[in-house]
């Protein structure tokens, strides 16, 4: 009998600007294609390579037409036909539903995974392990998600109530979800937490291609009709002119309204609890923390950046810079300053979250040139 994982094909959506992490992460540099843990690999790099020892090498990626020249100089490997270029942002059904459709043409038994460019997931074996119980779980016939254990009851994420274990072949720990919850209030969030009945949803779903276009073809027909004239005519003389006319038309909603929540309604969608460290590196206080490698766990002045040069007394904090620019610290907590050429960012980690804010603030005035 073959297994499953013969048929896995996995793909990752890369797209959003990041706009939390501006000035660093910017329209044409995304926080996907930027190094933000110190590692040397950028988050799209890191993503790929854990993907890629799970499908000998098949993984798909979906992103933006001008990030394609900056994704190719990072996944050199990558072959064109595994390459798809969104003419504009979709959000998430659109880019999603897509690739579902080209790899089902592909292989008709396919069970697909979907998994975020711009995640932190440590260890990649663990990782790897929870897929794969992952894969599993979707060769029964279901939608499956990957729960993240809550660390804090954060408002920014989504939930997902699990029920009762499902007992299923190869995914032990797969659970029955009963619901997904989005973005709650901070005390639903400590009730949730404080249950231990729910996970954050990080938004990765491994299922049978066939099963996600189905739920897609009845919550958003619209949506499915028009990604089926594109992969009609995706690898012909007429792709771009079929992509260039239906695409712009294409209704925009995220994969969790448009299959997740109505399949969990049907009780299609399982959770396999992940075993992994996760963080989806949404502000500059979590790049601190991630950064923040002090063994004695002594607050300091994280620094990033190849040509950063920094002065600290008594402070904390994060400092990002590629200037050459001398920036000196005194007395000051909990500091963010993110120094680019065009642009410079002062603020501190608690109010780290309002960066997105100022960006929207810039765009109303129109400051674009540094967004």
């Amino acid at each position: 009998m073959t297994s499953p994982l013969a048929h896995f094909h996995p793909f990752i959506p890369a797209g959003g600007v990041g706009s939390r992490l501006w000035p660093l992460s910017r329209a044409d540099a995304p926080k996907f294609l930027l190094d933000l843990t110190g590692s040397g690999s950028s988050l799209l790099r890191a993503t790929y390579d854990r993907l890629a020892g799970l499908s000998g090498g098949r993984v798909m990626v979906v992103t933006g037409r001008t990030h394609a020249p900056a994704v190719c100089r990072q996944l050199p490997e990558l072959s064109p036909g595994d390459l798809v270029l969104e003419p504009s942002p979709k959000d998430s059904a659109a880019a999603i539903g897509l690739a579902c459709m080209l790899i089902a043409r592909q292989d008709p038994d396919a069970i697909v995974g979907s998994f975020a460019a711009d995640h932190v997931i440590e260890p990649a074996e663990a990782f790897q392990d929870v897929v794969r119980e992952a894969v599993a779980a979707a060769a029964s016939g279901r939608i499956v998600t990957i729960g993240i254990p809550p660390s804090s009851p954060a408002t920014g994420f989504g939930y997902i109530r699990a029920g009762t274990q499902l007992g299923l072949q190869g995914a032990p720990h797969a659970l029955q979800v009963e619901q997904f919850v989005e973005k709650p209030d901070e005390a639903t969030a400590r009730a949730y937490v404080h249950s231990g009945n729910y996970t954050w949803n990080a938004g990765m779903f491994v299922a049978p291609a066939s099963l996600m276009l189905r739920h897609l073809a009845a919550s958003e027909p619209a949506l499915h009709a028009g990604l089926a004239e594109i992969a009609d005519a995706w690898g012909t003389p007429a792709q771009d002119e079929v992509v260039d006319r239906v695409w712009p038309g294409l209704p925009k909603t995220a994969i969790d309204y448009a299959v997740a929540e109505p399949a969990a309604a049907a009780g299609d969608v399982a959770m396999v609890p992940a075993t992994f460290t996760w963080d989806d590196v949404g502000d500059f206080a979590a790049i601190s923390r991630l950064n923040h490698v002090d063994p004695h766990g002594d607050p300091h002045v994280t620094v990033l950046g190849d040509n950063s040069r920094v002065l600290a007394d008594s402070s904390t904090g994060i400092v990002v810079s590629d200037t050459g620019r001398m920036i000196a610290l005194i007395g000051v907590e909990d500091i963010v300053v993110v120094d680019t050429p065009d642009a410079l960012l002062v603020t501190t980690q608690e109010h780290a979250q309002r960066v997105k804010d100022a960006v929207a603030s810039l765009k109303q005035s129109g400051n674009t040139d540094v967004l």
